[in-house]
């Protein structure tokens, strides 16, 4: 059993919003890092009380080359410091979809690369939430003890506070259709899949849909949104086959560059996701749910919170 006042809940300095969530539904506190900056750029960290003998809790999603390092710092310092355990959560991992590279390409698969970086750091557990590919889990070599964290039933309730009478589930391609599937089974509702090709780095080509749209609400779901053009390609394909109207949903909201104003000019209203990103939350455009609760819940189980 671990008593709640031996828990240390710790975040990388982008994660401190959801981390603060977190220690609300686990009624502890998030302590702040000691964080100053030199002169020449470098970044002295310390924690604010001793941590021996401390469960440590990090909360770190990696989305920047900055807070994958400041990470590594957080999880070798408190080994350093003779921690009782560190313990790691990453709400959105960078370059996951980067996990294999091709035959004779020379490319680095940064996906399982870096992960191999954090588990090299001797965590004691590290969890993910909604993978690109569970392929990053298994880059160690069975000294961590690893949890891949499905936020399903969060997006399905959210789908049920729609109150939508006819409606169906579309994935962007046919690998994200067994995910697609799990949800539309917790919501009792049909599923479909669209035929997808890439051709370039950030470029796609969506080629067909089934006609199972026609003349209802196609709900376009993926892991993650970055540039939008699967998805919005998926719903003019939508469209084509007789769909009513077309909504998106998606985990990690990452919008880069103009993907924000290709929605809007296409006439989107809403996309749903979660908070796993740092800096997303509800806007004019953005519909976002927090996914604390599920981390929680999962900490309270692994480190038989009391």
């Amino acid at each position: 059993m671990t008593r709640r006042e031996n828990i240390l809940l710790l975040a990388t300095c982008d994660s401190v919003p959801l981390a603060d969530k977190i220690a609300l539904e686990l009624h502890i506190e998030c302590t702040p890092m000691v964080r100053r900056h030199f002169a020449d750029g470098e970044t002295y960290h310390a924690f604010p009380r001793d941590v021996s003998g401390l469960d440590i809790v990090i909360v770190s999603s990696t989305h920047t080359d900055g807070a994958l390092l400041e990470l590594l710092d957080l999880i070798a310092g408190g080994r350093y410091w003779n921690a009782r355990s560190v313990n790691v959560i990453i709400p959105y991992l960078g370059y996951s979809t980067m996990e294999r590279a091709k035959p004779e390409s020379g490319e680095i698969p940064k996906g399982v690369t870096r992960t191999r970086l954090i588990f090299r750091t001797r965590p004691d557990y590290v969890a993910f939430l909604d993978l690109h590919s569970e392929a990053v889990l298994h880059a160690h070599s069975g000294e961590v003890k690893t949890r891949h964290l499905w936020t399903e039933e969060l997006a399905a309730q959210k789908i049920r506070d729609m109150n939508l009478s006819d409606y169906l589930l579309v994935s962007p391609d046919y690998g994200f259709s067994k995910r697609v599937a799990r949800v539309a089974g917790i919501l009792g509702c049909p599923h479909t899949a669209a035929n997808k090709d890439r051709y370039d780095i950030d470029k796609t080509i969506i080629n067909q849909l089934s006609s199972a749209v026609k003349d209802k609400t196609a709900i376009i779901c993926d892991d993650m949104i970055r540039t939008g053009g699967s998805m919005l390609q998926t719903a003019d394909r939508c469209y084509e086959a007789g769909a009513a109207d077309v909504m998106f949903m998606a985990t990690h909201l990452i919008l880069s560059g103009d993907a924000r104003e290709r929605f809007k000019a296409k006439g989107v209203k809403r996309i749903i996701g979660a908070d796993t990103y740092p800096g997303t939350k509800t806007d004019d455009l953005l519909e976002v749910y927090s996914v604390a609760p599920i981390i929680a819940k999962e900490l309270i189980h692994y480190l038989r919170i009391v």
